[in-house]
């Protein structure tokens, strides 16, 4: 009798979340490893000194809490996961520079995918010369190694900004979710609803982002998602390969210092190992964070 009683109770919760798909332990938990690492630079910045950020603030390659360095050194409470070669306190560069290259990720993500809604929506709806040259103009732009021309570029121009090098990003990004989009939308501008709003005398920008738009939210996020994790990975890759904001803290930048100090020779894994288990668990909580994304779009994904 207990176990029918708690099998029914076990029923009763799965089918709760499926009448509620927002409530995705996928979801849930993605999400709360990403608000971890924004909340770790909001808090970390009024709770821990920033100023061993600078260079020559702490004692060169210490190594964390627990651990001795091949010197001998022990690690010490006041930098509790190391230093690095240039007397900084690891803590204090990855509060700064966590959230900065997620914030390169998501402002790139945000400008591609509005100018991949706008493209991909008048493509779609609109048809005709307007689909057949957003459509090639995609086609074109996605064969072009995005990575190469920003080394290019990156190169040419010296240092940039956090937010010049996310534009740069974004000039990449639209392509897919213009492609996809369109898809979305051509198979949808024959639906009924569309049809009364046209018979209604609506506007095209209003059929277009007022009726059919809020159809693919799901779907725009799960895209939006998948941008982010692909600009973060091309941020880090330029980063790593010495390109990218020179003064400024991000986790591709510390991982490039480390290898380019010999980080791998002297065993100082550390320095170079926590940045890239922080890059592991962002693109962890993405991932979990599209999983569950797609499973609200997609009821037959859900399990009861």
């Amino acid at each position: 009798m207990a176990d029918t009683t708690e099998l029914s109770r076990a029923q009763i919760r799965r089918m709760k979340r499926f009448d509620n798909p927002w409530r995705n332990p996928k979801l849930i938990w993605g999400a709360g490893l990403i608000l971890g690492i924004v909340f770790m630079g909001i808090l970390g910045r009024l709770l821990w000194d920033m100023e061993l950020v600078f260079t020559g603030s702490a004692p060169l390659k210490l190594p964390p809490v627990g651990f001795e360095n091949l010197r001998g050194q022990a690690g010490v409470a006041a930098h509790p996961i190391g230093t690095d070669g240039a007397g900084r306190d690891l803590l204090s560069l990855i509060i700064i520079g966590a959230p900065n290259s997620l914030l390169v990720g998501l402002l790139a993500s945000c400008i591609g995918m509005s100018i991949g809604i706008f493209l991909g929506f008048s493509a779609g709806f609109l048809k005709g010369r307007v689909d057949d040259t957003i459509r090639i103009l995609a086609d074109v732009m996605i064969t072009i190694p995005p990575l190469l021309i920003l080394v290019v570029f990156q190169a040419s121009f010296g240092d940039v900004s956090l937010t010049m090098m996310a534009v740069l990003i974004a000039c990449f990004m639209w392509q897919s979710p213009t492609r996809l989009i369109r898809a979305q939308v051509l198979s949808m501008r024959e639906s009924g609803y569309v049809q009364m709003a046209r018979l209604s005398g609506a506007s095209t920008m209003h059929i277009m982002f007022r009726e059919m738009m809020p159809n693919l939210v799901p779907y725009l996020f799960g895209s939006f998602i998948a941008n982010v994790t692909t600009s973060i990975v091309t941020a880090v890759g330029l980063e790593v390969l010495g390109l990218g904001p020179q003064r400024i803290p991000t986790l591709g930048r510390t991982i490039y210092e480390a290898i380019n100090s010999g980080a791998l020779i002297q065993n100082l894994w550390w320095w170079w190992g926590i940045p890239t288990i922080l890059l592991a668990v962002m693109f962890v909580g993405l991932l979990l964070i599209n999983l569950g994304l797609d499973e609200v779009s997609n009821p037959r994904l859900r399990k009861l």
